[in-house]
């Protein structure tokens, strides 16, 4: 099976992306969030890929991250959700929001996405709840500001899980750090969970 492609990125479009290795084009379908973190044409690029074999048809799918491979992995496990499904899923919300609302229960966030409806979203918060760890650091990072030390993500997803906002819980972390807190998780975590209240 094919879990990782590098090569350089032929063509790309919002659901699809040519990687040329070896001297061979990869088809590779990918979300939209991949999508948009690609270079441009020309340029080498590494995608972790997920590969689906049926009787008719061997497809390739990419994801620039490991938590938006894994996230993939889960939700095909979901009756009546198909890779192609997966794919549009990861498309209409991030990997962080995604799994923020699987894990809360939030079924009409959910049916906001295209093609998903009520019994899909249902079954999704049902089969996956429990199975969706908080996202790891390299979906946490924040843009602004500055990138975030694995520390500061790991209070940041802690924040996120227990119902913060993301822009409050940012804003939170980089309050903590700047007002003194240590740089450990604890007492970041402390200090910047006073800060979101």
């Amino acid at each position: 099976m094919i879990a990782l492609l590098r090569g350089i990125l032929i063509e790309k479009h919002p659901n699809q992306a040519i990687v040329e290795a070896g001297g061979v084009g990869y088809d590779v379908a990918i979300p939209v969030s991949t999508f948009t973190r690609l270079p441009d044409p020309g340029a080498e690029v590494r995608l972790r890929i997920h590969t689906h074999v049926r009787e008719d048809a061997l497809a390739l799918y990419g994801f620039f991250t490991q938590d938006e491979k894994a996230l993939f992995e889960k939700l095909i496990s979901v009756s009546g959700i198909g890779p192609t499904l997966a794919v549009k899923i990861l498309s209409g919300l991030s990997a962080t929001d995604l799994i923020l609302f699987i894990r809360r229960g939030e079924v009409e966030r959910l049916v906001r996405i295209p093609g998903v409806g009520k019994k899909t979203a249902e079954r999704m918060v049902l089969e996956l709840r429990d199975k969706l760890p908080a996202p790891a650091g390299e979906e946490t990072a924040a843009p602004s500001g500055g990138a975030l030390s694995p520390v500061d993500q790991d209070v940041l997803s802690a924040l996120l899980n227990l119902g913060c906002a993301r822009p409050q819980a940012e804003a939170a972390v980089r309050k903590a750090k700047a007002a003194g807190a240590a740089g450990e998780f604890e007492p970041l975590f402390r200090r910047a969970l006073e800060l979101v209240r």
